[in-house]
C-alpha cells in the first residue's frame, strides 16, 4: 500500500516519512497540486549466500 502526500508535508515530515518506508516497506508518493510527481520506497537489498562471498576466495592450496 502506498501513502500519498503533498511537497510541503513531504518537507516538514521527511525524516519521519523515511523511516516509515524503511520499517514498513511501503511507499510514498509525492505529490504537486494533487498530481503524483516523486516515489519513495524502499531499496531492494539482496540477501547474499556466504558460500558466494567465499567462492573464488581461496586461490591455492598447499598441504605438506
Amino acid at each position: 500500500m502506498e501513502k500519498r502526500v503533498s511537497k510541503a508535508n513531504f518537507k516538514a515530515k521527511a525524516c519521519e516519512l523515511f523511516r516509515q518506508v524503511e520499517m514498513l516497506g511501503e511507499s510514498v508518493i509525492v505529490t504537486d497540486h494533487g498530481r503524483p510527481t516523486i516515489e519513495v520506497r524502499r531499496y531492494p537489498v539482496q540477501q547474499k549466500n556466504p558460500f558466494d562471498v567465499l567462492r573464488a576466495a581461496v586461490v591455492r592450496c598447499v598441504t605438506d
